[in-house]
């Protein structure tokens, strides 16, 4: 991506320019990202003081329905798989015992037992239809539920109003779009992407280091640059895109040297006690990082709990290299999944937070019935659990049924728009507006006719 650097109109308090400004970051991870939120502002997406967020927990893989939420222990051997039911705090709902933690705030989840949906049972069709509310065709990228929310309620003082963490999917397989971007609503309204694994020693947002910690080495790499591009500057200073930047410069310097959004990023504030409570892991560390967010002010915070389904531990358990088994599972993926998000809603509840903050827990499909001869489970989108905490959500509650071996929905069958519509429900957002776009279409699931499960207020 390239950079522009040289003098500019537009002068901060100490001097530094607007292409200065540029000059000490890159347009992709900054320059272009930031200005472009500092300009959802300026074109009036604040919407009003409404201080709902939500935190979508992506689970990148598929977790197995009858291993986790939905299990069926009067199947026989090889649709049950291996693990128990055990009881939560809610009589009557069990889940696996391989969650433990969570099961003892089932009060403040409830189950959707019948999600569905019609695509490809391919990971990115799924990324797709659950993160926007459809698949994408005819080359249109539908923004992501958090890219919306971003763009109708605007950012609140320096912070992004959506926060993507760590980093966007990688590979899964498909090579299509994975739906976590905003799509036709322009890059203005893309989500803000850490791109640092937060459970690292030193941990530090790049973005936020202050220009004069960037060091001379890599300020003089930009200004090579220039030389590489003086001819298109002249173009560019022309260009409604530097109008933009002119007008937005000085919100965005702000919003990389702002002290609220610094405080927001630094894990380093919590007691290492809290941070073990979450897990010393990327992923746990991306929760408490969630829960710092909203309470600083972020909209919408989606979690990646991975960013690939290759040669890695991950809830995609097929059972054969390059992908992990249902023991991997059991001893790797579920016991880390169990502490963080058991800690997050612990902990938003515990702040009062929750009732305001819609936690989602989310997949792209399910798993087939039956376990296969690698002794693991393949794609299956005709069922699968997705949870819902917070956000005026009652805990405690089932909405829908699964057949006898979890493998089509039995009553109440839930479609992915209607998941997208209920974080609409929660967050107050009016799924009836219109968005900008091809033929100024409504918002991505009003066509379908399609409504928020609204068994769940």
């Amino acid at each position: 991506m390239l950079r522009f650097t040289g003098r500019g109109s537009v002068t901060t308090c100490d001097g530094m320019t607007r292409r200065d400004f540029l000059e000490v970051g890159s347009l992709s991870a900054l320059g272009l990202t930031m200005l472009d939120w500092a300009s959802a502002k300026a074109r009036g997406a604040v919407r009003g003081p409404d201080d709902r967020a939500a935190i979508m927990i992506f689970n990148l893989g598929a977790p197995s329905q009858l291993d986790t939420w939905d299990m069926k222990p009067e199947a026989p051997a090889e649709i049950r798989g291996p693990f128990r039911p055990i009881a939560t705090n809610v009589p009557g709902i069990q889940i696996s015992e391989i969650l433990p933690r969570l099961a003892q705030h089932m009060d403040k989840i409830s189950l959707v037992r019948s999600c569905f949906h019609t695509g490809a049972a391919v990971h990115d069709t799924g990324h797709q239809m659950l993160q926007t509310g459809r698949a994408f065709q005819g080359g249109i990228i539908t923004p992501h539920i958090g890219c919306v929310a971003g763009y109708l309620k605007g950012r609140k003082g320096d912070l992004p109003p959506h926060v993507l963490l760590p980093e966007p999917m990688g590979p899964t397989g498909g090579n299509m779009p994975h739906g976590q971007e905003a799509g036709f609503l322009g890059k203005a309204n893309d989500p803000y992407a850490l791109m640092a694994d937060p459970s690292k020693p030193n941990f530090q947002v790049p973005d936020l280091l202050p220009p004069a910690d960037l060091g001379e080495v890599r300020l003089k790499r930009r200004q090579r640059l220039r030389q590489m591009v003086d001819a298109k500057v002249k173009d560019f200073e022309a260009s409604e895109d530097a109008k933009l930047l002119d007008s937005n410069f000085e919100s965005a310097f702000r919003l990389m040297t702002s002290p609220q959004a610094r405080e927001a990023f630094d894990l380093a504030r919590e007691p290492s006690t809290v941070r073990d409570r979450y897990g010393m892991n990327r992923f746990g560390q991306c929760c408490l990082l969630a829960r710092r967010l909203v309470e600083a002010g972020v909209r919408f915070v989606t979690v990646n709990t991975f960013i690939t389904v290759f040669n890695e531990i991950t809830w995609d358990i097929h059972g054969s290299v390059p992908f992990t088994s249902i023991q991997g599972m059991r001893e790797l993926v579920a016991p880390m999944y169990d502490q963080a998000v058991s800690a997050l809603l612990e902990d938003l509840h515990q702040r009062g937070l929750l009732d305001s903050t819609m936690v989602c827990q989310l997949a792209e499909f399910g798993r087939t019935p039956k376990v296969n001869p690698a002794g693991g489970r393949d794609h299956w989108p005709q069922c699968w659990t997705s949870l819902f905490s917070g956000g005026g959500v009652q805990g405690g509650r089932v909405v829908g049924k699964s057949d006898e071996i979890g493998g089509y929905p039995a009553e109440r069958p839930v479609e992915p728009g209607e998941i997208i519509a209920t974080i609409c429900k929660s967050m107050g957002i009016d799924i009836e507006t219109k968005l900008p776009g091809p033929q100024s279409r409504p918002f991505p699931v009003v066509d379908y006719g399609i409504r928020p499960i609204e068994e769940l207020f």
